[in-house]
């Protein structure tokens, strides 16, 4: 669990209120100290694959290794979210193909061979002479570029040229009121809602790009949109964000994120008070998956002496 914002308070209740249904729980273990030999991950004297169940929430933290051991202990332990959901929630072009894919409403997109820039032109002039350019990974509005011409897409693409990128994903310029929806989904369920607001100097709703929260209440159509968008992806614990098409008159999914935060102690002073209602869903998820897993260990060992003594 992240320790900012509030993290270390949010992590203690999760913590209690797991005590309080009889489930012990292990904290700080921090993947980045892992090791796997053997047919284990260990990390400091836990094995890891005798938890019941692995909650990880700490965005933008989390390096290749971290990752990279996560997905292979999703292979032994209920994680949350399941490795394969937070790795499509990770990939823009991947979460939007998916959401296209059964019907839900995403920006127009574009995906071409780095060496396929006419491609990315004749886009640019289908799209009415607007783009946004995005890396496929990444969060936080980093990399993120707005391209207002087809001169401007020039001169970008030297620039991109210099990295080491292997294809150029862009979308199509969403005319909105610079506002945006955070709706977070815990298992199905609705937990909380609240808008960003872009600075006057920028189009970006992202906090780190300057963006402020605001007060929303979400409306029924909303809370279904992101309910199927959590579905879709299937992410236990999604926060989907969504704009309003002012041309085309409808909500648009903008991205579906694998770990939405929760409210800081600021913003609940602000009114932001959904964190109870998450953290009540949350450990309802992780008591019904320890009891899952459980349940799957207790079946196995009792096959096992069945099936020693049918084979012997």
């Amino acid at each position: 669990m992240y320790s900012n914002g509030g993290g270390e308070a949010i992590q203690n209740k999760i913590v209690s209120q797991l005590r309080d249904r009889g489930i012990n729980t292990i904290t700080n273990l921090n993947l980045a100290n892992a090791t796997a030999q053997d047919g284990v991950i260990t990390c400091g004297n836990v094995v890891m694959e005798e938890l019941d169940a692995f909650f990880s929430y700490n965005a933008g933290q989390q390096t290749p290794y971290q990752v990279y051991l996560y997905q292979v202990l999703n292979e032994s332990v209920p994680c949350l979210n399941n490795y394969n959901a937070f790795a499509l929630s990770e990939d823009k072009l991947k979460t939007a193909h998916k959401l296209a894919r059964a019907g839900v409403r995403t920006t127009d997109y574009s995906l071409c061979n780095r060496t396929n820039k006419q491609s990315l032109k004749q886009t640019i002039r289908e799209w009415g002479g607007r783009l946004v350019y995005k890396p496929t990974d990444g969060w936080g509005g980093m990399g993120i570029v707005k391209v207002e011409d087809e001169r401007s897409l020039d001169m970008l693409i030297p620039f991109l040229d210099q990295t080491n990128i292997p294809h150029l994903y862009a979308e199509r310029f969403v005319n909105y009121d610079m506002t945006d929806y955070r709706i977070d989904i815990v298992d199905g369920h609705y937990v909380g809602c609240y808008g960003r607001k872009a600075p006057a100097d920028d189009w970006k709703t992202n906090i780190t790009s300057g963006g402020s929260i605001m007060m929303r209440e979400p409306n029924d159509e909303l809370i279904a949109i992101a309910k199927q968008a959590a579905a879709i992806t299937g992410l236990e614990i999604a926060g989907v964000d969504i704009i309003y098409d002012l041309e085309r008159e409808e909500y648009v999914v903008l991205e579906v994120n694998g770990i939405p935060a929760f409210a800081t102690p600021e913003q609940e002073a602000m009114g932001l008070n959904f964190n109870n209602a998450k953290i009540a869903r949350i450990v309802d998820l992780i008591e019904r998956k320890a009891i899952e897993q459980r349940a799957v260990k207790q079946n196995v060992h009792t096959l096992e002496p069945m099936l020693s003594k049918q084979y012997a």
